[in-house]
C-alpha cells in the first residue's frame, strides 16, 4: 500500500490540511462530503479543479481539515492544498498545475485598520465649518 501524502493550503485566514491516498475519488472536508460542506457549485468546482487539470478525479481519496476564514477562502485553500499534494504524489503533474496557476498562493488578505481612520482607508467625515 502506498503511503498517504499531505500538504497545506492557505488563503486569507483559512488554512486547510490535505491528506491524499490512492482510492476511488472520495473527497471529504471536516468529515463531511465536500458537496455537502461547500454547497455552492462554483466552490465545489474550485476544489475539483486540480484533479480535473491532471485528469485523476477518480484515482485518489482526499481528506481535508479546514479551519479559519469563510467558505470561499477554505475552498481556495483546499484547491492549493490538493494541487501541492498531487505534485508530492507525482512530480510529473507539476507543469500542468503550474500552467493552470494552481500552485501559486494568493497573497491578497484584509488590510489592517489604521489609527485616526474609521477603517483601513476610510477616514472620518471632514467638516470645514
Amino acid at each position: 500500500m502506498e503511503k498517504q501524502k499531505n500538504s497545506v493550503g492557505r488563503r486569507k485566514e483559512a488554512v486547510t490540511r490535505v491528506f491524499i491516498a490512492k482510492g476511488s475519488g472520495a473527497i471529504t472536508v471536516n468529515d463531511k462530503d465536500y458537496k455537502q460542506y461547500f454547497s455552492l457549485v462554483y466552490l465545489q468546482n474550485q476544489v475539483e479543479r486540480p484533479l480535473k487539470t491532471v485528469e485523476v478525479a477518480d484515482k485518489y481519496d482526499i481528506k481535508i481539515n479546514a479551519t479559519g476564514g469563510g467558505v470561499k477562502g477554505q475552498a481556495e485553500a483546499a484547491m492549493l492544498g490538493i494541487a501541492r499534494a498531487l505534485v508530492e504524489v507525482n512530480p510529473e503533474f507539476r507543469p500542468a498545475l503550474k500552467a493552470a496557476g494552481l500552485l501559486k498562493r494568493d497573497p491578497r488578505s484584509v488590510e489592517r485598520k489604521k489609527f485616526g481612520h474609521k477603517k483601513a482607508r476610510r477616514s472620518f467625515q471632514f467638516s470645514k465649518r
